[in-house]
């Protein structure tokens, strides 16, 4: 991957935010968009997904954390591509824990595919993380979430947020997921905006109230 925007705290480094973009992006916009956010003590990660062909897209090569090979909860799915997606965001975390953070003040996130590959991430790995951002998203290889439970970050606070009118990643997905979620965790939040496939200023509000009231009063 290219080296991921990074936006410095104004103030003492005290939490990090690691933010993956979706489909067909790159970290830049999302890196404007939180940094407007202006949260003193948080450093801002957003990556860029490595150049990959999508199979929705037919095959068109684009910023892809995982290939995509349906718009239905019963598509087939990249397993092998959304591991491989998970190591790269576990990695970013491990930088954050070398540079003196601890995990319980590294918040994950992610846009669409972004949060999807921040969601397994959550529930697949032993480091005990101190939020997630869930955003116009869905849970993948959610039957194995099913059939298996969940073992990690149980306490873990969410945030997940979806637009009404999102002809992308249907309301339906995101209500799925979030009983999905909540059924595992009871410190699990779904709100809903006014909006298609994109961002809401009063979501990304709340977002900066949920970083304030979780990594950052820790």
């Amino acid at each position: 991957m290219s080296p991921p925007e990074i936006i410095q705290p104004q103030g003492q480094h005290t939490a990090s935010l690691i933010f993956l973009h979706g489909l067909g992006d790159t970290g830049k916009g999302w890196s404007d968009t939180l940094g407007s956010l202006r949260l003193k003590n948080i450093k801002i990660i957003c990556p860029t997904a490595p150049i990959k062909p999508v199979t929705l897209n037919a095959g068109m090569q684009m910023p892809s954390w995982f290939d995509i090979r349906g718009l239905s909860p019963d598509s087939p799915e990249d397993e092998e591509g959304i591991k491989q997606a998970t190591a790269k965001l576990q990695a970013l975390i491990a930088e954050e824990e070398k540079l003196g953070i601890p995990t319980e003040r590294i918040a994950i996130g992610g846009f669409s595919q972004g949060g999807a590959v921040a969601l397994y991430t959550a529930y697949t790995t032993n480091k005990r993380l101190g939020a997630l951002l869930a955003f116009s998203t869905w849970m993948p290889l959610h039957k194995r979430f099913t059939s298996q439970g969940v073992k990690y970050n149980v306490e873990m606070p969410v945030l997940q947020c979806h637009g009404t009118e999102d002809p992308v990643v249907p309301l339906r997905w995101g209500q799925m997921t979030s009983q999905l979620v909540s059924s595992f965790f009871t410190k699990h939040t779904f709100k809903t905006y006014p909006m298609m496939h994109s961002s809401h200023p009063q979501e990304l509000e709340d977002a900066k109230s949920f970083l304030t009231e979780t990594v950052l009063k820790q």
